[in-house]
């Protein structure tokens, strides 16, 4: 199966974004997932932390999330190692992530482990600082992936510890020595760790912005971007670097990977203001309105629903852009139809949630 896209043109001269079939990509998701899945409970298995702080993080870990990050780290991944392993002339099935099984993928290569923890690294500082948002010191929401939030289902104690723990395991996994990974590669563990610490950094003081921002009447448009490059953003920068890293990505392919994760990490912020105001608490899973209650500066508040959703797919169309100069043929200029990264660029501008 392909993912197919039409040649209708947007104004920058890409496909429209609900112009895809996602059934391959929903079956690589699917397994990236799986794969996740597994790797939390060998984590867990490896942390050996007490009752009930175990309990509180496999519970908040598990829940109905999208995964966004981790599945970036994969698509950043795949796109790259296929794309590089094509431009020298190599022809191996097994690297095409969308057609082959996860579980069979480059079983037992560094390379591939290292992007295995990547992505269980991006997915625990996230889910982390989801934890801490909800708290009654932050948001105060009782919802979060259509369940109780950790302080609700568990305590506030708790809850605060278990994103702690969380944040300390983001990056410990990089180099643990967990059964079911090949031994951690040095060289790139160095790299990611030189990518994600401060991006992680960067998260928390979008975090403070944020809140800073709440009930401002002055915020205007570049300093709302400021916040969410930093809030949002760097952590899909980080995600999509790390991907890139773990594949062996060039230079040139690392400042595309940048690029790309700016544009799309801004466009999810915009995004998610459109839907909390446009979309049911069940869709969401967690409290339609939010924004509204708490009084923050969100793009629709700045440029109404309408301009805030073509400002979103301006942004989507930059990322997609952007990544495609790098991943293009060099000798006919055209992208594979059924490029990972691209797809899940398509497959995150079509949520609803």
């Amino acid at each position: 199966m392909t993912v197919s896209l039409t040649s209708s043109a947007t104004s920058s001269g890409f496909a429209p974004f609900n112009a895809v079939s996602f059934q391959s990509t929903e079956q690589f998701h699917s397994a990236v997932r799986a794969q996740l899945t597994q790797d939390i409970e060998v984590l867990f298995a490896y942390a050996k932390l007490p009752s009930p702080l175990v309990d509180a993080c496999r519970y908040v870990m598990t829940g109905q999330g999208k995964l966004v990050r981790p599945l970036m780290v994969a698509s950043a991944f795949a796109s790259i190692n296929s794309g590089n392993s094509e431009r020298t002339g190599e022809r191996n099935d097994d690297i095409d992530m969308l057609n082959a099984d996860l579980d069979s993928l480059l079983e037992n290569d560094s390379d591939y482990d290292m992007s295995r923890r990547a992505a269980l690294a991006v997915e625990l500082l996230h889910t982390y600082s989801l934890v801490h948002d909800d708290l009654p010191c932050m948001d105060d929401d009782e919802l979060r992936r259509g369940q109780p939030t950790a302080h609700i289902a568990f305590d506030e104690a708790t809850a605060l510890l278990a994103g702690d723990v969380l944040q300390t395991l983001a990056f410990e996994v990089l180099t643990a020595e967990m059964p079911t990974f090949a031994p951690f590669d040095a060289n790139i563990a160095s790299q990611l760790l030189a990518i994600f610490a401060p991006r992680a950094r960067r998260m928390v003081s979008g975090q403070m912005l944020d809140l800073n921002a709440e009930a401002s009447t002055d915020i205007v448009q570049n300093d709302l971007e400021a916040i969410h490059r930093d809030k949002t953003g760097a952590l899909i920068e980080a995600a999509m670097l790390m991907g890139g890293v773990c594949a062996g990505a060039t230079a040139p392919q690392r400042m595309a990977l940048q690029e790309c994760a700016q544009y799309i990490g801004l466009a999810f912020q915009v995004q998610d203001d459109v839907l909390d105001v446009t979309m049911t608490t069940d869709t969401l899973g967690k409290p339609a309105g939010s924004d509204e209650k708490l009084d923050k500066s969100t793009y629709v508040k700045l440029m109404g629903v309408d301009d805030a959703t073509s400002y979103a797919q301006s942004l989507f169309d930059g990322g997609r852009a952007a990544i495609s100069r790098e991943l293009s043929n060099n000798q006919d200029n055209t992208v594979k139809n059924n490029d990972a990264l691209l797809a899940l660029i398509e497959w995150l501008w079509s949520r609803k949630k």
